[in-house]
């Protein structure tokens, strides 16, 4: 079976950093891009950050770039989202998510950026893990 397990979440204060975890098992991480996804209490889902198998690209939405930074460790099957400086308004949901490529499919934009498109090329998604900030 396929199961993506987010963990890392948690109570911070403004300007403090986490580290979440997505670890993946029932595939291979090099076959796949993983990316991250939080929703916020009455907002939308948004996109976060990807990590792409295709030359190692990284995709940040605007609201995580110079913030945030993804990795993964093949070895580990497990791909990391940094969150330094956090803000209150980075309070939400953590989701991770495969594509069914080894990119991040649909969710990109020519700059770099990455965006939520649904279900579509999002093929298995995690449970969240919850990111608290206070001000």
């Amino acid at each position: 079976d396929v199961q993506l397990q987010a963990s890392g979440g948690g109570l911070v204060q403004a300007g403090e950093s986490l580290r979440l975890s997505c670890t993946v098992s029932g595939f291979t991480l090099d076959d796949h891009g993983i990316g991250w996804f939080r929703q916020a209490p009455g907002k939308e889902r948004e996109g976060v950050a990807c990590n792409s198998q295709i030359n190692f690209k990284k995709y940040y939405a605007a609201s995580a770039k110079g913030r945030f930074t993804i990795s993964s460790d093949v070895a580990k099957n497990t791909v990391y989202l940094q969150m330094n400086n956090l803000k209150p308004e980075d309070t939400a949901v953590y989701y991770c998510a495969s594509h069914p490529t080894r990119g991040c499919g649909p969710n990109t934009t020519y700059d770099g950026g990455y965006y939520y498109t649904g279900n579509y090329g999002v093929n298995y998604w995690g449970k969240g893990t919850l990111v608290t900030v206070s001000s």
